[in-house]
């Protein structure tokens, strides 16, 4: 078999995988975009634009030897990838990892890193003029959005509304009291349990005053809003069936071993998968490790047998800005709830900027 891997996607997974892989293999890696991005750092770079060169690492500098090819994939069959150029792409071995989109700012939408910083750069103007803001989503990303703007702005009125009567239901009672309590200190207000009547008249990260009512008769005046909520798993390019059938929720069925199903030498990693767990980068990371020990077993004649099994309990690490948070990780006791300093030594302090500086920097 041909020792070409086709990379489908260049985000935390397929840029982790294509890295370990290019010492092994003759790896070429697809993607409309010219660096892989560090999306972790949208929204403090929304909020201090300087920030911004922290995110981006140029595929050409850290995929040698290997080769990148700036395109989208259309259609895809066990043999390779047909992009949206016309170009066919062969392959001995191919993996998807095209992840899933969100809503703007906390996914770029540009592909390229210029135009990704200048729309950044614009809705910080939009936001900084903004004394009222208006965060439809309170999970994750619209608390972090929350606190990166309390970061720079204490004296913003931030109101966050989301339907679920419960904050971050999925975790321990200890790490919801401890972000309930910060957030109150920060002096953000939550509104849950509660919906919009009507959406804003006004467009996501636009200035423009405007007032709405929630389903419980609250009404609620901002000068801005955004939206954080909205995950959509990228496999449109599968719909034409000569891969595989997706999910109901676009997905893709895999293996323990995160092959897709009815294939050896096929895989997919991160977000496309339908591995039961909650969509985030770590987790991708952790796949595209599996995948890497398995097709280099393949690449030397042995049996791939590393497998992925998720963990029992969700982990996060959740920051309220540089310095606040809470988290929760693993341990072999069960889930354990770490405080504000631990999330910012791990992730607030620079969202993973060292890390990825140590994985992609130069070759």
């Amino acid at each position: 078999m041909s020792r070409t891997v086709v990379v489908i996607g260049g985000g935390y997974g397929g840029s982790a995988l294509a890295k370990a892989l290019a010492a092994e293999a003759e790896v070429i890696l697809i993607d409309p975009r010219d660096a892989f991005i560090n999306t972790a750092g949208s929204l403090r770079t929304l909020t201090q634009p300087d920030w911004g060169s922290n995110m981006f690492f140029p595929y050409t500098e850290f995929l040698t030897p290997g080769t990148v090819i700036r395109d989208r994939a259309v259609s895809v069959d066990p043999g390779g990838v047909t992009l949206a150029s016309g170009q066919r792409v062969e392959a001995g071995y191919l993996v998807l990892a095209t992840g899933s989109s969100y809503a703007y700012p906390a996914k770029p939408v540009a592909d390229s890193t210029e135009q990704v910083l200048d729309d950044l750069r614009k809705t910080h103007k939009e936001l900084a003029g903004a004394e009222r803001v208006l965060i439809l989503g309170a999970g994750p990303v619209g608390l972090e959005l929350a606190g990166e703007i309390k970061e720079v702005w204490a004296h913003k009125h931030v109101t966050v509304v989301d339907p679920a009567e419960q904050l971050l239901p999925a975790f321990e009672p200890e790490l919801r009291h401890e972000m309930e309590r910060q957030l109150g200190e920060l002096d953000i207000r939550l509104r849950l349990g509660t919906d919009l009547t009507a959406p804003p008249a006004t467009e996501p990260g636009q200035a423009e005053t405007f007032s709405v009512t929630t389903t419980g008769g609250e009404e609620i005046t901002a000068d801005i809003w955004f939206r954080a909520y909205g995950v959509r798993v990228n496999s449109d390019y599968l719909a034409d069936g000569r891969l595989t059938t997706r999910t109901p929720q676009g997905q893709v069925p895999v293996t323990e071993t995160l092959n897709v199903r009815g294939y050896d030498h096929v895989y997919a990693i991160g977000d496309l998968t339908d591995v039961p767990e909650a969509k985030m980068a770590g987790y991708a990371m952790q796949h595209a490790e599996v995948v890497a020990r398995n097709i280099t077993a393949q690449l030397r004649g042995e049996r791939p047998a590393a497998t992925y099994q998720p963990l029992p309990h969700p982990m996060i690490l959740l920051p309220l800005g540089p310095h606040g948070g809470a988290g929760q990780l693993p341990t072999p006791d069960g889930p354990a709830v770490v405080p504000a300093g631990t999330v910012s030594a791990y992730k607030g302090a620079d969202l993973f900027t060292g890390r990825f500086t140590e994985q992609f920097g130069s070759a």
